[in-house]
């Protein structure tokens, strides 16, 4: 009975095992460009607001609440665009998306655009001009008297962060419910409307016209990307490097998010003990290794990466290390 049950247990473990979930996608977020929708933008807010980054982030929320992709976290996005001096004018380039996400080492960079953000009736004249001195206050004078719905209209494309390619592309529009004379409703705070800014992601602003257009047209966007999610190539990434510096269990490499790295890999740590040559062509055919232990990575930048080291062996500078397939 024992033996029956031991090995009921271990085919169950074997059976769990095999059913373990993939890894998830990674994917990264850019700012989306609004360039065409700047003077609606401003008529409505008083002021040129950065509503690219307001959509992005909500964005961002939708794809980590649906749980189909990993997401990539938005400051390091935003440390690299500074580091790469990219500007606001890079946003919808899949070259300049491409390049991002190798050096994040995501799979996959998600760039777009805003094509309509505003009233659905354009022959109202928005340009009242009347914030009521407001840039922390919401509220739209001078509007005219009819009523409309807002409407945001949001497209995208997914790039592969390694070749460039458009993988997917997606199209969404968002209309208000309701209709009223202003976009931005009667009143509240916004909170975050200096210096460009605004939460969109505030129920403040989700409450309004222009807040429900659009958190409607994110959330189709967000259900488009999703649906591709199966077009990502799964591509094993086998890097190759070498120790750059030994600190106790702490090693650096020479290689980083160029090469694919990312955190969380496992390499292996081997020294190179000889070489065997082709007798006829002096060409090396195979290389004798010493296996030392495995260093899961902690950190990664375009050129190097940290990792934590378990093993028998004692690693030194110039020890080889490789992706643990």
């Amino acid at each position: 009975m024992r033996k029956a049950l031991f090995g009921f247990l271990s085919l169950a473990v074997i059976v769990c095992s095999a059913a373990a979930p993939a890894p998830k996608k990674r994917v990264a977020v850019l700012n989306f460009e609004y360039g065409t929708v700047s003077s609606s933008v401003a008529s409505i807010f008083g002021t040129n607001m950065d509503v690219g980054k307001g959509i992005a982030d909500i964005l961002v929320g939708r794809l980590v609440e649906g749980g189909v992709f990993g997401v990539f976290e938005r400051k390091s996005i935003d440390k690299i665009m500074s580091e790469q001096n990219l500007s606001n004018s890079d946003r919808a380039d899949p070259m300049t998306a491409s390049k991002i996400g190798r050096l994040l080492g995501v799979d996959a960079i998600v760039i777009g655009s805003i094509t309509q953000f505003g009233r659905d009736d354009r022959t109202t004249n928005i340009g009242g001009g009347v914030m009521g001195g407001i840039t922390r206050r919401y509220g739209l004078g001078g509007v005219g008297k009819r009523e409309s719905k807002a409407l945001v209209g949001i497209s995208a494309r997914m790039i592969d962060a390694s070749s460039g390619e458009i993988l997917a592309t997606a199209n969404a529009v968002g209309e208000s419910s309701r209709s009223g004379a202003t976009m931005l409703g009667s009143g509240g705070s916004t909170g975050a409307a200096a210096g460009g800014l605004i939460d969109m992601n505030s129920k403040n602003f989700g409450a309004t016209l222009l807040g429900e257009a659009v958190n409607k047209a994110v959330t189709e966007l967000a259900r488009q990307v999703e649906s591709n999610a199966a077009r990502l190539p799964t591509r094993v990434v086998v890097v190759e490097g070498l120790v750059a510096d030994v600190s106790g269990a702490s090693l650096v490499l020479n290689v980083g998010t160029r090469a694919g790295l990312k955190v969380g890999d496992r390499l292996e740590v081997k020294r190179p003990i000889r070489e065997i040559r082709d007798p006829a062509s002096g060409k090396v055919i195979r290389r004798i290794e010493d296996k030392l232990g495995v260093l899961v990575i902690t950190e990664a930048d375009e050129g190097s990466a940290v990792g934590a080291y378990s093993g028998t062996g004692q690693p030194k500078v110039g020890d080889a290390v490789k992706t643990i397939q």
